[in-house]
């Protein structure tokens, strides 16, 4: 629009001065003048539609003053004066890593805080956030919109220190994390919402501990795996044991019915029965009958 009335004011100071001269081509001062006008009106009519796309909304702003009221997505007509600032009130994401171009920022940007042990932790993170749409205006005349540089940074980095010292290192690892970061989601929601954003998310992606903990965790670690697999070994020793004995228990108690409830007759029964079946066996060749009561089997097999 300032272009336009530029070049259209410029146009009319040319059409009196071509026509306060006598020259040949005064005679153009009057198409010189309507040309002027058109730029102008065309400047003005074109900066009376604003189009705001989706996922954003406007805040206006006359001369230094910002309005309350936001504009929604879409095509409005507004006072042609107006400034009109875009904000994304989409899911956005904020992410500090040690690992270069990474992150928001180049270079190693994590997190590097100390723990109730006095030692230093590195933790990756990303912060997902979005602006509230009624809280725009107040974001632009109380933050501006760099707001990402100077709310959501500092904040999460600062409230992440100030939680990280009520946890050791190893809690931090490995028992504690799921609680230091709902601990620190909460604080940061607050902060946030005091300044028209809105947490949705806060995704801590990795703890880094120095190399001598991280040395000792592991190997405390594989000493619990160890102690586990033993109990369960031994406990399946003791099982088999178990069952051992009832298996044994159970042939005993077996045998002592069979011996209490045998009698002779039915003892020389059962043999006549056993040799009748050896008798008539295709893998049977002799029989010899000793002396005793049990016959000797001779085979060729």
């Amino acid at each position: 629009m300032i272009l336009s009335l530029i070049i259209g004011v410029i146009l009319i100071i040319i059409s009196f001065t071509l026509k306060a001269n006598e020259s040949p081509i005064s005679k153009f001062s009057n198409l010189f003048k309507i040309l002027g006008f058109v730029v102008i009106l065309i400047g003005l009519l074109s900066s009376a539609f604003k189009q705001i796309d989706a996922g954003k909304v406007g805040v206006k702003s006359l001369f230094g003053n910002v309005q309350s009221d936001v504009l929604e997505s879409g095509l409005h007509m507004v006072n042609p004066l107006v400034d009109i600032t875009a904000f994304d009130i989409k899911t956005q994401n904020y992410t500090m890593s040690v690992i270069h171009d990474e992150g928001e920022k180049e270079g190693d940007d994590a997190i590097r805080v100390l723990s109730n042990d006095g030692l230093e932790v590195i933790i990756d993170l990303t912060v997902l956030y979005r602006v509230l749409p009624n809280e725009a205006p107040k974001i632009l005349k109380g933050i501006g919109v760099d707001y990402t540089d100077k709310i959501v940074r500092p904040v999460t980095r600062t409230r992440i220190r100030d939680n990280a010292v009520y946890y050791d290192a190893v809690a931090l690892y490995s028992t504690k994390r799921a609680e230091f970061q709902q601990r620190i989601f909460k604080t940061i929601e607050a902060d946030f919402k005091s300044r028209g954003l809105v947490l949705e998310q806060l995704l801590i992606r990795n703890i880094n501990l120095p190399t001598s903990v991280k040395t000792t965790i592991e190997s405390k670690i594989n000493a619990e795996q160890e102690a586990q697999k033993m109990i369960f070994v031994l406990q399946k020793e003791k099982q088999e044991a178990e069952r051992k004995r009832v298996e044994a228990q159970g042939i005993a108690d077996y045998q002592k019915i069979i011996s209490s409830g045998l009698t002779d007759k039915q003892l020389q029964y059962e043999q006549i029965k056993a040799q009748k079946e050896i008798a008539t066996s295709s893998n049977t060749k002799i029989i010899f009958m000793g002396k005793g009561s049990a016959p000797v089997i001779l085979s060729d097999k």
